[in-house]
């Protein structure tokens, strides 16, 4: 029988249990932790051009600096690979810091894309400042203080309490987050019929569906005070969650793109103006060009989508971008009324008599 609570009181101590199962239980779920945080690491290095945006550091952040020393930190602490109890409790705190709260700024960094209300969006990053002080501050010095004050009995009274607390606290946020993302992924879905993007769609409705069931798991493991098995499966979950997120979320760039830019995305003939033949019309308007009175649908926002397009862009070479410059875009038809305004006002103006 695998004694799973037998882990001193709350985070104090190691592994006092004499089950094999158990001991390799431990070394897998790390080994699990760490094999995913550096195959993201790697995808992130192949996959984006350009190492910049919140998006981009957050990921590497959570996955390299949270991921990484969380689970390192907890396995020597259950195995007592070092005397120097400070170590290892420094580095699971500062993984826990990353890992919690980085992985919730993944997910806001590309919030923006399916929700255009910036008050949702600035409560949102209110929320998640909120919590890392409320949260990670005190669950960090009754941390130290339980492995290192003496005696230390207030200390880890509180932390049982805290634990909870901040395990609950989080769990809401994400929570929250998640939800925003299926309630504004079910209203696309109702609006959409295109059956390529409504795939993507569906694979972020399910993720994030995923990852509240995973979260939900976390929760009934840690008020069941199986202490061993809560803290090493954290490690494996979140990592699954930031390589899903990381499938999905690059997805949903590319759809919001085509949304906005694509032919596919008119209605129909009607929202070109009446003297354009829509049977020739380009079939790739990507790159019209944009005026000041372009407008997109308001529940997107052309800046954060070029800047969310251009992190997943290839580099342009200078020989290309001087070509570029020579080619004649087609006529962004994005915005009829005001093509339809130029095109009578040229009708209007009369040839003039030369000489």
């Amino acid at each position: 029988m695998v004694n799973i609570t037998a882990a001193g009181d709350g985070i104090t101590g190691g592994y006092r249990g004499s089950s094999l199962g158990m001991q390799i239980t431990i070394a897998t779920l790390a080994g699990v932790t760490w094999y995913n945080a550096f195959e993201l690491v790697t995808l992130l290095f192949v996959t984006f051009a350009q190492y910049r945006g919140l998006y981009f550091w957050s990921l590497l952040i959570s996955s390299s600096i949270g991921l990484v020393p969380y689970s390192l930190g907890f396995l020597m602490k259950f195995f007592d690979l070092t005397s120097a109890t400070w170590f290892p409790v420094t580095l699971l705190t500062i993984g826990w810091w990353c890992m919690v709260t980085g992985q919730s700024i993944v997910l806001y960094s590309r919030l923006h894309l399916v929700i255009s209300n910036h008050r949702v969006l600035r409560r949102v990053l209110t929320m998640i400042i909120v919590n890392a002080i409320a949260l990670h501050i005190p669950t960090t010095v009754l941390t130290y203080g339980t492995n290192l004050a003496k005696p230390n009995a207030p200390y880890i009274r509180g932390y049982n309490v805290m634990e909870k607390i901040q395990m609950t606290g989080f769990c809401i946020q994400e929570f929250i987050i998640s939800g925003l993302y299926i309630w504004e992924t079910v209203r696309m879905l109702r609006l959409d019929p295109d059956r390529t993007k409504r795939k993507i769609q569906w694979q972020l409705l399910i993720i994030n569906t995923i990852i509240i069931i995973l979260d939900l798991g976390l929760l009934v493991a840690e008020y069941m005070n199986y202490y061993i098995m809560e803290t090493m499966l954290k490690g494996a979950v979140y990592s699954i969650k930031l390589k899903l997120e990381f499938a999905v979320l690059g997805k949903l760039v590319h759809l919001v793109h085509n949304h906005v830019w694509k032919p596919e995305s008119f209605s129909g003939p009607e929202n070109l103006p009446d003297f354009v033949d829509a049977a020739r019309v380009p079939s790739d308007v990507t790159h019209a060009t944009t005026t000041k009175n372009h407008r997109t649908p308001d529940w997107m926002d052309a800046d954060d989508i070029s800047i969310a397009m251009f992190e997943h862009s290839p580099p342009t070479n200078s020989s290309d971008a001087s070509c570029e410059s020579h080619v004649v875009r087609p006529m962004d038809f994005t915005n009829p009324f005001v093509r339809y305004q130029r095109h009578s006002s040229r009708l209007s103006e009369k040839p003039r008599k030369p000489g």
